[in-house]
């Protein structure tokens, strides 16, 4: 296909320009996040990489629309959403964002079926509809022998595994995982790695990975390093070998 010179050029998925956050706690008052400027593109696998404290979670919110902005700009697809009500922010998180968190967030008194099922009757999705697109996502992360366990009856590499189809219930746009191998074992993090890079390349979801394991960042075609609220380093990474 030849490319017209003269296509505008895209413009980035996700634009932050000054963005800060700031934590008022009475007397004290803490700066997780100090002017972040960032771009990133549809279809990027970013990992943000610092230490605990670095506000790297903080900005990873902000990005979520679970916190947000003391001042500074978001773009999404040029949209201000930092100027978006609580309801809307929620519209957005509903129909554009995926969530995978460290400690899983399963409804523990429901069964793996049921776990991936709310987000989609939140959608209004008919009960058949709910139903096939479940148990596609499910048999996909080789769980169609576990939909009616409970949590407390699967594995960590299971529940995270139950998250990631909840997750990808709603086709979000934007994937993001905050440390989503911390509490697995090096074998069950990589292979959790590995299905959140086949959803990257072969689905072409945005994925931005939370971490301060540099191991686990050099699964993302980019890192960002933040520290003490700050970005101090973006490179580009070669992934590993399969």
């Amino acid at each position: 296909m030849t490319v017209n010179k003269t296509d505008k050029k895209i413009d980035p998925l996700i634009k932050l320009r000054g963005l800060k956050k700031t934590f008022d706690l009475g007397k004290v008052k803490v700066k997780a996040v100090r002017g972040v400027s960032l771009d990133i593109n549809q279809g990027e696998f970013v990992a943000i990489i610092g230490p605990s404290g670095s506000g790297k979670s903080t900005l990873m919110h902000m990005i979520g629309c679970l916190e947000k902005p003391s001042s500074g700009t978001y773009l999404l697809d040029n949209e201000d959403i930092s100027q978006f009500s609580e309801n809307k922010l929620a519209k957005v998180r509903r129909e554009r964002i995926g969530f995978i968190f460290q400690t899983f967030n399963l409804l523990q008194k429901h069964n793996a079926f049921r776990n991936v099922e709310v987000p989609l009757i939140y959608k209004g999705l008919s009960q058949s509809e709910r139903k096939e697109k479940v148990i596609a996502l499910l048999t996909k992360m080789g769980l169609s022998h576990r939909m009616d366990h409970k949590p407390n009856e699967l594995s960590g590499g299971q529940r995270q595994r139950v998250a990631i189809a909840r997750a990808l219930a709603n086709d979000p746009q934007i994937l993001l995982a905050d440390e989503p191998t911390g509490n697995l074992d090096s074998k069950t993090g990589k292979e959790i790695l590995a299905l959140l890079d086949d959803l990257n390349e072969k689905k072409g979801v945005t994925v931005i990975l939370v971490t301060h394991e540099l191991a686990v960042a050099k699964y993302a075609d980019r890192v960002i390093t933040i520290k003490d609220g700050k970005i101090v380093k973006d490179r580009k990474v070669r992934k590993p070998i399969k």
